[in-house]
């Protein structure tokens, strides 16, 4: 039976702005997720923190100082505040899990559009994945055929320039001449 419970509306957008790529996996920060679930970034630890047989490294992992910095760098955002921690870095496995530790109406509500919208960028990436190799068969093929074509083209412009025809010459000619 489906629940009737008013689901929260966040743009697709915010929350794909919200993505990072770091270590090579898409990620979602804790202080960024805290905001979205309405709850303070030292609460979502915490429950982390005690939860944390639920989170194996390929589900969420601590950023370095290095990659946090540089992460900092790249937003180039004054809004974040200064954190004594390393933000914990959150793979869509992971923030899947953070519904079964924050087991609040709207951590429920927030983690199912986040996975959507994880699902939607899976999706989008792989057809465009799909035009790329498509684009490289047609660019292979074609590669094959330069060769044929410029010949082609050289026959073309050959019978629409045709040479010119060796015109012999009118009249009485000198015996030391040729035809």
């Amino acid at each position: 039976m489906a629940k009737n419970t008013k689901m929260l509306i966040i743009p697709d957008e915010l929350v794909m702005n919200k993505i990072y790529l770091i270590r090579g996996q898409k990620v979602m920060l804790d202080f960024d997720l805290a905001k979205l679930y309405s709850t303070e970034a030292k609460r979502l630890k915490g429950a982390v923190r005690r939860n944390i047989d639920r989170f194996p490294d390929d589900f969420m992992f601590q950023l370095t100082r290095d990659e946090y910095e540089n992460l900092r760098t790249q937003i180039a955002s004054s809004s974040w505040g200064g954190s004594r921690y390393s933000p914990f870095a959150f793979t869509e496995q992971g923030v899947a899990m953070l519904s079964s530790v924050l087991n609040s109406p709207t951590a429920i509500d927030v983690n199912i559009q986040i996975i959507r919208v994880f699902t939607k960028m899976r999706a989008l990436l792989l057809t465009h994945k799909d035009i790329l190799l498509q684009l490289e068969k047609i660019e292979r093929k074609m590669g094959s055929h330069d060769e044929q074509i410029a010949l082609v083209f050289s026959y073309l412009k050959k019978l629409l320039n045709p040479p010119q025809p060796v015109r012999r010459r009118i009249g009485f000619r000198r015996k030391d001449e040729k035809d």
